[in-house]
């Protein structure tokens, strides 16, 4: 199951690998400093920044990693190939999204894979238990392998414009896409991707609990969309909330593999 309950993850908390994947775009919150202050019990941090490619000559920050880097990071988290993982995060689904596309990527069984439905905002507003005491952790051997389909690059996007081979759906807000508004990062022109259509992930949830809508919602906002196949790849800024896209059609459709463009509008509308 792509999501579990809060219900769900309070029953299982013992029996189960717990992420806090939280990542803040604003820079007057510090994603670490709030897990140490307070998180799920048994939670280990999940740093999106340090589990992405910082290399300069990159147009954002947040490609993949390397395989290595990948396997290295997790490994000192304690996961396990076997695990089950549940990911949260405390900053509207976005950042737990990326982290459940990054496991799937690097060859997690998505079926181990799972998202708290609501996050760490849902858990709150129940008056769950929340820790700062220093999760306990193992380290292990973890060993990836990477399934390229999963991400598109430019040059696939660019031939896409004349063979219109899938559909990109953008998860930015509206007035970004359509060039009304500024982009948060420099150098960074306004607009969207020739033939893209518009989602922003903030038509998927609800805004008082941050889950998402049910699948019956869901299914009709993708269908108004045109998106009845799986012939669609996610953008966004930095390909973080794209993944969020991912996230709510496969809830919708159980055959869908997750599909990002990895440089997003970041890459796509440099200057």
């Amino acid at each position: 199951m792509t999501l579990v309950s809060t219900d769900w993850l309070n029953d299982n908390l013992n029996k189960v690998k717990i992420i806090d994947a939280s990542w803040h775009l604003v820079k007057n919150r510090n994603a670490i400093e709030e897990y140490n202050k307070e998180h799920i019990k048994n939670a280990v941090f999940f740093d999106l920044d340090k589990n992405s490619n910082q290399k300069k000559n990159l147009s954002h920050g947040h490609f993949l990693p390397t395989i290595t880097s990948h396997e290295k990071s997790i490994s000192e988290m304690g996961i396990l190939n076997t695990d089950r993982i549940i990911i949260y995060c405390y900053s509207d689904l976005i950042s737990s999204c990326r982290a459940w596309f990054q496991f799937i990527y690097f060859g997690h069984d998505p079926k181990l894979v799972s998202i708290l439905n609501g996050g760490m905002k849902k858990w709150k507003l129940e008056n769950r238990n929340v820790t700062n005491l220093k999760t306990k952790i193992i380290p292990s051997k973890y060993k990836a392998r990477e399934n390229i389909n999963m991400v598109k690059v430019k040059s696939q996007i660019e031939e896409n414009k004349i063979k219109k081979e899938f559909t990109v759906l953008d998860a930015r807000s509206e007035n970004r896409f359509l060039g009304l508004e500024p982009e948060p990062r420099p150098g960074i022109k306004s607009g969207s991707i020739e033939g893209s259509k518009s989602l922003p992930l903030s038509e998927l949830v609800n805004i008082k609990d941050n889950t998402f809508l049910n699948k019956k919602k869901l299914k009709d906002i993708f269908n108004l969309k045109g998106i009845n196949n799986n012939k669609i790849v996610m953008s966004c800024g930095s390909s973080v909330s794209a993944a969020s896209l991912s996230l709510a059609y496969s809830i919708i459709n159980d055959d869908y593999m997750a599909k990002i463009y990895i440089g997003s509008w970041t890459e796509y509308g440099k200057k």
